[in-house]
């Protein structure tokens, strides 16, 4: 019926997924297009070409942003878009008699109906984090975009077992493996999913219960960490918000915490939206906010 019902096909689970990306390979001939499997429903489309900036102008939609809305208007737009959109279509004809979906839909669990292309972009070349800050960092991720950026910075990919993405994912492990990497790199980054994906399905218990785990499983481990390292410091912030009453992200500022050494108490009691919003205290850019949090003191 064209509605947007579920942009994750109920979280699929990885290895059902690879199987369709596996599909879409074998089916879809076109030597220019290369499917990349990744965890869950988020992959990979390679596109080669010579006119990069032709697909680049496509104006393409989050699955997220349009949940329960009929696809029609938001699919790919552009000059280019007819070849995008028969990709699409032509994924629905791959999946529809899949035996993947087949069993999905005799568990009575979503099936994945078909692709969605969006946020496409060209390989970026960034700086590496080691060459513009003088430390050497790794990276803890479900996510395969964010390991992806951490990788062009020259991040080391810490794995973690168990690690999904999502509410099952395995908090502690995501604390232990960010502290054993502490002991041959100068910084790491802790990437965590479930809250973002509490907001897109509109559960506050489950975001409730995202916030608990990594308040105990990870914000608390490393703050001990932190306590008996006096030369360190933590830095706790969200990426965006993602409010469980629009299912979808927002762009007003996001509050933060610092740490540890060398930075002075302001007299926060709570971290929370009103506590941090009324400080008062804001960088225009992640890029900002990093060059204070690795400086010799830090006094707002």
């Amino acid at each position: 019926d064209g509605i947007m019902i579920d942009y994750s096909a109920g979280h699929i689970r990885t290895d059902e997924a690879a199987l369709l990306i596996q599909a879409l390979n074998e089916e879809i001939e076109d030597e220019d297009i290369v499917f990349y499997p990744g965890k869950s429903y988020r992959h990979i489309m390679v596109l080669r070409t010579d006119t990069p900036q032709e697909y680049m102008a496509l104006k393409t939609v989050p699955p997220h942003d349009i949940s329960d809305k009929n696809i029609t208007g938001y699919l790919p737009q552009g000059r280019l878009d007819s070849r995008i959109r028969d990709l699409i279509a032509r994924s629905r004809e791959i999946f529809a008699g899949h035996s993947v979906n087949q069993v999905r839909i005799d568990l009575q669990e979503n099936p994945a109906t078909m692709i969605w292309l969006w946020g496409q972009g060209t390989k970026p070349n960034l700086e590496p984090f080691a060459q513009k800050y003088g430390l050497k960092g790794s990276i803890i991720s479900a996510v395969d975009l964010v390991n992806g950026i951490g990788r062009l910075a020259g991040l080391d990919i810490i794995d973690v077992p168990g690690a999904t993405g999502y509410f099952d994912t395995n908090y502690a492990g995501k604390a232990e493996y960010a502290l054993k990497s502490l002991e041959d790199h100068d910084y790491v980054y802790v990437h965590i999913e479930s809250p973002d994906e509490a907001g897109h399905v509109g559960s506050y218990k489950e975001k409730i219960r995202a916030i608990e785990n990594i308040d105990k499983h990870i914000v608390g481990p490393i703050r001990d960490y932190v306590d008996a390292h006096p030369d360190s410091r933590m830095l706790v912030l969200p990426d965006h918000p993602t409010p469980v009453a629009l299912r979808t992200h927002t762009h007003e500022p996001v509050g933060f915490a610092m740490y540890g050494k060398g930075i002075e108490h302001n007299g926060a009691e709570l971290y929370n939206e009103e506590s941090t919003r009324a400080l008062g205290i804001k960088f225009k850019s992640g890029e900002e906010m990093i060059g204070w949090f690795v400086r010799e003191n830090v006094c707002f």
